[in-house]
């Protein structure tokens, strides 16, 4: 899932991108006309109350029919590498809602190992929707890495709430994700492979140099591909949870073995009867051939291959990865799928 703390080196300068025009929408108003509740306006932002006591970080763009909620990977890295929505969402008049899951930095963080759940995730997201009043005839969910396993867990549960779903960079059965890593660990350089070894064999994860080396000979493979990480990105990754992540991923991107060992939605895709967009990419870590298959066991599906894109091709293959998300959401909401 990929979702690792990068190291302050790799720290660089952003992707530029100049600001859309703004778009007009429906009958509701202006794009940007909106609010959030409560008399001080803050940007969009709104700290949301959960059942169990604690608080979750959204944040709103715009006033639009196309209604997105969007679901970090890790588990426990943040909103922040989904910045680049920014850039698309808007000019293209649609709605969308960045979203810290709770453990996340710019939400609540407790400290209890009960609240690491699948289940209970699930069972956020359904929180978070009901309070941004998203439904089922503008509710598009959009999930990537860990967040693409969590939105397949969401429409499995509440799929009749869902308007499209959107499953980036992520397949539906841990066992395959393990081994097709597996398969790309193998083809790093021998040299690579024994220094990896001898960290792993003493449990030395947390070594910042095993983590350097990891970043720079794999994640710079099949994470990101660009030869400067947009800077939104790398502070994600400096942000994220590593207790929370360690706890359900695993201690190392090659030793997945956290609670989501195991974990595999594939002989139930088919029971996902709302219109799915499955992403993969040629360097993911994720198989695209898997991503592909599992487009066609929904009954809805379609497929969106990214052929320069690893996994975070919203970022390293962005054009073919917006303008499909894009035109999707347009053709399901606009009754032209499938």
């Amino acid at each position: 899932m990929a979702m690792r703390k990068a190291l302050s080196a790799l720290l660089l300068s952003a992707v530029s991108c100049a600001p859309p025009p703004e778009p007009t929408t429906d009958s509701a108003g202006s794009y940007v006309d909106f609010r959030t509740p409560g008399e001080v306006q803050a940007g969009g932002v709104r700290m949301i109350q959960l059942q169990e006591g604690y608080r979750v970080w959204t944040k709103r763009f715009g006033n639009a029919p196309m209604k997105v909620l969007l679901l970090h990977g890790g588990p426990a890295a943040t909103h922040e590498y989904m910045e680049c929505f920014e850039s698309f969402f808007p000019k293209a008049g649609i709605e969308f809602y960045e979203y810290d899951q709770l453990g996340s930095y710019y939400s609540d963080q407790p400290q209890d190992q009960s609240l690491w759940t699948t289940e209970r995730f699930v069972e956020e997201v359904e929180q978070v929707r009901k309070a941004l009043g998203l439904d089922k005839d503008n509710f598009y969910l959009l999930g990537n890495s860990w967040g693409g396993l969590l939105a397949m867990e969401y429409a499995l549960k509440y799929q009749d709430n869902l308007k499209g779903l959107i499953v980036a960079n992520m397949t539906a059965d841990f066992g395959k994700y393990a081994a097709y890593n597996a398969k790309l660990r193998a083809e790093l350089p021998a040299d690579v492979l024994a220094k990896l070894g001898e960290y792993e064999s003493k449990g030395a994860y947390t070594d910042p140099a095993y983590q350097e080396m990891v970043v720079r000979e794999y994640y710079g493979r099949h994470i990101c591909t660009l030869p400067e990480w947009p800077e939104p990105a790398a502070r994600s990754f400096k942000h994220i949870n590593q207790s929370v992540y360690a706890y359900m991923q695993g201690p190392s991107e090659f030793v997945p073995g956290g609670i989501l060992k195991g974990w595999s939605v594939w002989d139930r895709l088919g029971d996902i009867r709302v219109p799915t967009l499955m992403v993969g990419a040629a360097h993911d870590t994720m198989n695209p051939a898997e991503m592909e298959e599992m487009s066609r066991l929904v009954q809805k599906g379609r497929y969106l291959f990214c052929p320069n894109g690893s996994h975070l091709a919203m970022w390293d293959d962005q054009e073919v990865f917006m303008n499909g998300v894009i035109s999707f959401i347009k053709d399901v909401h606009e009754g032209r799928f499938p």
